[in-house]
């Protein structure tokens, strides 16, 4: 009997490690197909684990969001960090551009969560800042080679990544097809002496 009873707690902590990697895989999967609205029930449903087990492990969708968000996070560092990277900030600058609208067309929950849908979230906060401000650098550096427009403004790309959420298609490949045009037209009005076609 004893054997058994000793065996019991890593049992029970295989099983909670099961269950939170199937609520944070079923928060992942909702909040890129549909956003952050999804009720905490619903994922909790999705996942096939009881409200109670979902909120033990995550008490608020602000921690399971940073949670579900975390490679995205990582994503999104790795791309600034090749835009930086580039010699050539123009070409840095439209890289990380082109990478950060696919990456939040692939995942509409990224998308709102970066744009401070929960502004006490540091891991969010932090990095939406690097990205800001890195970019801000790049537009710098691009403006002094002369391809980035004068006029240019920090503000300028935020609204165009917010214009770029509104991208409404019916499945994840049109989805992107559309967000690669968004970029490419959204990087012609950002260059100094616009190209012909996108």
């Amino acid at each position: 009997m004893r054997a058994v009873t000793d065996r019991l707690p890593h049992l029970l902590r295989s099983d909670a490690l099961d269950n939170r990697e199937r609520i944070r895989d079923a928060a992942r999967a909702v909040f890129a197909a549909e956003g952050l609205d999804v009720p905490m029930r619903e994922i909790a449903r999705r996942a096939e684990v009881g409200a109670a087990t979902l909120y033990r492990h995550f008490p608020t969708k602000e921690a399971l969001a940073i949670e579900a968000f975390r490679d995205q996070l990582h994503a999104c560092h790795a791309i600034v960090e090749e835009g930086l990277a580039d010699p050539d900030p123009w070409h840095g600058f439209r890289l990380v551009f082109e990478k950060i609208c696919e990456l939040h067309a692939r995942d509409r929950g990224f998308t709102a969560a970066f744009f401070s849908a929960f502004p006490r979230a540091m891991d969010l906060a932090t990095e939406r800042e690097y990205a800001l401000t890195s970019m801000n650098d790049l537009a710098r550096r691009a403006k002094k080679a002369g391809h980035l427009r004068s006029d240019f403004v920090l503000d300028d790309l935020i609204l165009m990544l917010k214009a770029h959420g509104g991208i409404d298609a019916n499945s994840p490949a049109s989805r992107i097809r559309a967000s690669r045009r968004f970029a490419a037209l959204a990087i012609q009005a950002f260059q100094a002496v616009p190209s012909h076609s996108p």
